[in-house]
């Protein structure tokens, strides 16, 4: 396999050359890709088998040289990892497993010298049960002010035995828990969309809503350059938290109006937030993980007003079919445009399995894939190690999972852990240079050949793949922002579309998710030139089958 730009002379460093966060391109978060670090497993600094924050910061450079424009860390809080750091117990402390503040400063500075930007996670649908409200609530008993800033509610029946509602967690069963009274006796419950743990917020509260707004400026005074917000949609509940009256509550996840979930009243919250954001130099942004009922919901939290982002989970789990796609990116488009929000593209992150296994077709498809994603207009997310082509790992004996789903009859398949495995450095090495320590969950044999330095400089990698394609889409105007694509006629199973620039500068990115040779002629002007390609391919003749390609027209 090769493609068009993987010999390009790229010294270390001149991504960082080109472009510093000083410079405060407009809208940069429009067209940015944006890499997103699962800090346990991108690389571990001091050698006990977890990634942490010196990891990631020695690897920044590896960042910067790939050619991407922010950095997404998951969660690095203060937390008991009930839910691997979506509980969080103070919003303010670094967990130690991944260091201490002074680590999570110097990254943010180092990110910055190499004109990398970072963007960090923020929870704030629920805390942890360890976060000293909640325990000061539980200590305090009924009545404790500090129970107003959590959904406490007496239960139901003759003695209080039942739940206040019907409400089913996210993880399965019930989603209130009954707490004891500090004499013992069965006390009131509380809710939790989530893990047992994880007690939801009541952004009723005034004194929840002043923390955020302090949380936020804490970080934003520290220097990141924006959040991303887990459960963006679910902070608010309907009035008097109603039955749902059915069973089987999953199932309505992402198809229906729920009283838990993309309640209207989220978009003050957000209204308040960007006033903040605002207030600081350099465009920070706010991305919302929101999972709603229809593209257009999505669009109400990236009005003008509000949020910047938000993740495109109906082109996540879009199948490899050229009419799905179609379909769902026109949809996408056509959703944001009225807000002016860009889209945003993903393929993989730490909770679905790679792309590479869940769309089929091997390796071949999935970087035809991610040529398409990079094609698009709007922001892209890629997630650590899919730059290198890594599969799932779906043959993880039982004793060495840790999802802490895994270990719960939640609900949940338990099996997140496939797609954390740690990050192949080095092909060799106890851990193939993820750390001296080894690695908190095995990786396989076979990853020693997709390591990053087995790939660099092999014209026929992934990973050079990407770098090309990522130098490619910064370079020339007709990739990446935009909100419009130029479809045109092409052979059932394939999809082809032109991004032009006001100049007339144009791109054709041509894809046939087939599996069988796709004609070209008809399709191309003649004087087409290819840039790059996922295949070896020269652009002349049929299009292979899981081929993708942009040609300069």
């Amino acid at each position: 396999m090769t493609q068009h730009l993987a010999d390009r002379s790229r010294p270390a460093g001149a991504h960082a050359e080109a472009m510093t966060v000083t410079d405060d391109r407009a809208d940069w978060w429009r067209g940015a890709v944006i890499y997103q670090v699962y800090p346990r497993s991108f690389a571990d600094g001091n050698g006990d088998g977890m990634g942490d924050l010196p990891g990631v910061r020695a690897r920044l450079p590896y960042l910067a040289e790939l050619g991407v424009d922010a950095v997404w860390l998951s969660p690095f809080y203060a937390s008991p990892q009930a839910d691997a750091g979506y509980d969080v117990a103070d919003y303010r402390a670094i967990d130690p497993m991944f260091g201490g503040l002074h680590d999570a400063d110097a990254l943010i500075r180092d990110a910055h010298e190499l004109g990398l930007r970072v963007i960090v996670d923020l929870v704030p649908n629920h805390s942890s049960d360890h976060h000293e409200w909640f325990k000061r609530a539980l200590r305090e008993g009924p009545g404790s002010p500090l129970r107003e800033r959590y959904h406490f509610r007496p239960g139901k029946g003759e003695n209080g035995e039942l739940p206040p509602n019907d409400w089913e967690s996210i993880f399965g069963g019930p989603a209130w828990t009954r707490s004891s009274n500090p004499d013992g006796t069965p006390g009131e419950w509380y809710l939790h969309l989530f893990a047992p743990e994880q007690p939801d917020f009541n952004w009723d509260s005034p004194a929840v809503r002043d923390e955020f707004r302090s949380v936020l400026r804490f970080w934003l005074d520290m220097g990141v350059d924006g959040f991303r917000i887990d459960v963006a949609h679910g902070m608010v509940k309907a009035p008097g938290l109603p039955d749902m009256g059915s069973a089987g509550q999953l199932k309505l996840l992402g198809n229906q109006q729920l009283p838990f979930f993309d309640q209207d009243g989220v978009h003050e919250i957000y209204r308040s937030w960007r006033e903040i954001l605002d207030e600081y130099p350099g465009q920070r942004i706010g991305v919302a993980e929101a999972w709603t009922p229809s593209e257009d919901r999505t669009a109400l939290y990236l009005r003008p007003d509000e949020l910047h982002q938000a993740f495109n989970f109906h082109y996540l789990m879009t199948g490899w079919d050229a009419g799905d796609l179609r379909r769902v990116i026109d949809s996408s488009l056509d959703s944001m445009r009225p807000v002016g929000a860009p889209t945003t593209w993903v393929l993989s992150n730490h909770d679905v399995v790679r792309h590479r296994t869940r769309l089929g077709g091997g390796l071949r498809r999935a970087r035809a894939a991610t040529l398409l994603m990079l094609a698009l207009p709007g922001s892209a997310y890629v997630y650590q190690g899919e730059e290198l082509g890594l599969p799932e790992v779906v043959d993880l004996p039982d004793e060495v999972r840790q999802d802490p789903s895994f270990f719960k009859d939640n609900g949940q398949d338990g099996l997140r852990d496939g797609c954390r495995v740690p990050m192949p450095w080095a092909p060799s090495g106890e851990s193939l240079g993820f750390g001296e320590g080894g690695s908190w969950l095995p990786q396989p044999a076979d990853w020693a050949e997709l390591s990053v330095e087995e790939q660099t400089g092999d014209p026929t990698s992934t990973l050079e793949m990407y770098r090309s394609a990522l130098a490619l889409r910064r370079e020339h105007p007709a990739l990446g922002a935009g909100d419009a694509v130029e479809w045109l006629d092409a052979p059932a199973g394939v999809l082809a579309f032109r991004r032009t620039t006001p100049v007339g500068r144009s791109v054709i990115c041509v894809v046939n998710t087939g599996t069988t040779p796709a004609e070209l002629a008809g399709i191309l002007p003649e004087n087409a030139e290819l840039l790059i390609s996922n295949e070896d391919f020269d652009g002349t003749g049929p299009l292979p089958g899981d081929t993708a390609g942009w040609w300069a027209a």
